[in-house]
């Protein structure tokens, strides 16, 4: 599957230090980076989950704590 990626200069900049540093192609790099950034968000979305079920059950302690 082709894409077509428009990029600023900025964005080239940054692109072509990372294939360098990284000894890696455009594609691997980009490649990489749209995958960390979807495994990041199913991280922060699991949180956030984990997060809402802990106030459930501990918020009433939490909010004692707090005002003590």
């Amino acid at each position: 599957m082709a894409l077509t990626v428009r990029t600023d200069e900025a964005l080239e900049r940054a692109l072509d230090a990372l294939c360098a540093d990284e000894g890696l192609s455009r594609q691997e790099v980009i490649r990489r980076a749209v995958i960390e950034r979807y495994e990041r968000r199913g991280h922060e979305q699991r949180v956030n989950a984990s997060t809402e079920r802990m106030l459930e059950r501990w918020g009433d302690v939490l909010e004692r704590l707090g005002s003590a």
